[in-house]
């Protein structure tokens, strides 16, 4: 038996998943994510609550090891630098 693109794409790239979840929650995720139905309104929540855990992670990093600039930099030497390329 051979799986064509479709049914292996499938295997892959998608998850059929069964969750309790209150009925309040699931309206207020698909008011919110304006989805064209509860899958699509449920992954642009999950997308968007993933992206914002990343800049969550990206902010601790920085809050622990903040930038540095160097002392001999200054607006007018970084538009030079900036015309050069």
């Amino acid at each position: 038996m051979t799986l064509t693109y479709k049914i292996f794409h499938r295997i892959l790239y998608r998850m059929k998943v069964t969750a309790i979840i209150k009925d309040n929650l699931i309206s207020e995720v698909r008011k919110l994510a304006k989805g064209k139905n509860l899958t699509e309104s449920l992954t642009i929540a999950l997308k968007e609550w993933v992206a914002l855990k990343h800049i969550k992670e990206l902010n601790s990093i920085v809050n622990e090891h903040p930038f540095e600039f160097r002392s001999d930099l200054s607006a007018s030497g970084i538009r030079d630098l900036n015309r050069k390329q």
